[in-house]
């Protein structure tokens, strides 16, 4: 028979709770307060199947818009063909969780104007741009001997004579 094209086909392992993962919900997945405008990645519990998204958004992360009693809608984005459409859903709270992804952001912001202030109290302006890497410093090899290779001369005639 042909394989099953259903919602949750092909997710047997995608929806899986994990190793030592089973059993009870932890309350603090419940209590976590969202706001309007976190990131938050959607990652789908396989125990709570109410409210759960299509496997599609599993591992996603998008924006909070919308916040409701049990729920919070989420904008992601999906590739469709050519073109990259906002997908707005509503996701219960157990099958989401807060997004670190702007943690290196806010740190790098808070640094940045730490540095701003310093720079300003001295009177200078700085670039807080962030910089490529750029190619490594060329260096000179130390105690390294040249040694020339010449080829040794190839006598033809004398070969031929051994024969085969």
């Amino acid at each position: 028979m042909p394989a099953g094209h259903g919602l949750r086909s092909r997710t047997r392992d995608l929806f899986a709770r994990p190793f030592r993962k089973k059993g009870y919900i932890p309350l603090t997945v419940y209590l976590r307060t969202y706001k309007i405008g976190d990131y938050v990645d959607i990652k789908v519990n396989g125990a709570i199947h109410k409210g759960m998204p299509h496997k599609f958004y599993h591992g996603r992360t998008g924006k909070v818009w919308n916040v409701t009693k049990r729920a919070i809608g989420v904008e992601v984005n999906k590739q469709v063909g050519n073109r990259i459409i906002r997908k707005r859903i509503h996701v219960r709270v157990e099958h989401v969780q807060p997004s670190r992804c702007r943690e290196e952001f806010k740190l790098r912001k808070i640094r940045n104007d730490e540095s701003k202030a310093e720079a300003k109290k001295r009177g200078e302006k700085i670039s807080t741009k962030r910089q490529p890497e750029g190619p490594k410093p060329g260096f000179m090899v130390e105690g390294a001997t040249l040694e020339t290779v010449t080829p040794i001369p190839y006598d033809v005639v004398n070969d031929l004579k051994g024969g085969y």
